[in-house]
């Protein structure tokens, strides 16, 4: 999704300026709502911003994640009510087409988590599986787990080309933004497979955990 004229570099720039980290919340939570502003942008002109000395990094990057994470909670929660008739809901619906919501509907009674896990991480895929987790009633807990997980790699990923941006490249962010956004798709597909592998440890070190439960209760028996 290209943005508007209004959510253009320059103007977003203004306003992360002016606003400052609660804006960068501001907007990437209004992202994940459908805003017709690729959260890349806000995340890129965050650490640019982090590197020019106008922001600071924490509060930046936690109230980025958090921005991103609350706009996906709520879609969940949307899509958990409406179902696929948040189609029809004004603004939100329109960024979410019935045909996408059926194939990630598919994806998620065959894959789980892991459709969680790689779809953040794609512009045309993120606000249907979002939609759909909630609409198909998937834990909660661990979707916020491995959207999380996922925002945290992609997000975190974009302030750092921001910031690196700003201190390597140019003094211009629009110049910064330009340069990067034709390798981010390379950067989502890098961030998927680490989201997959992460998820992949944890569940070998339950597996392991629980095998290692169950000797020593054999052993005591």
């Amino acid at each position: 999704m290209e943005p508007l004229g209004l959510f253009d570099v320059q103007h977003v720039q203004v306003w992360l300026e002016a606003g400052g980290n609660f804006l960068l919340f501001a907007l990437l939570f209004a992202c994940g709502l459908g805003l017709p502003l690729p959260e890349d942008i806000p995340l890129l002109l965050g650490g640019f911003l982090v590197a020019t000395g106008k922001m600071h990094l924490i509060p930046a990057a936690v109230l980025a994640w958090c921005g991103i994470i609350g706009g996906d909670c709520v879609l969940y929660h949307l899509g958990k009510k409406y179902g696929r008739h948040i189609t029809k809901v004004p603004f939100v619906g329109r960024h979410v087409t019935p045909q996408r919501m059926e194939w990630i509907e598919r994806k998620f009674h065959r894959y789980g988590v892991w459709v969680v896990a790689v779809g953040r991480m794609f512009a045309g895929i993120r606000g249907a599986m979002v939609v759909a987790a909630g609409a198909t009633r998937f834990n909660f807990v661990k979707f916020v787990i491995a959207d999380g997980l996922a925002a945290l790699v992609s997000g975190g990923a974009f302030m750092a080309l921001g910031w690196w941006g700003g201190r390597k490249l140019s003094d211009n962010p629009e110049e910064i933004v330009r340069r990067i956004q034709p390798y981010k798709e390379w950067i989502f597909g890098i961030g998927g497979a680490a989201i997959v592998a992460i998820i992949l440890l944890i569940w070998w070190r339950h597996r392991r955990r629980a095998r290692e439960d169950a000797e020593r209760e054999d052993a005591k028996t």
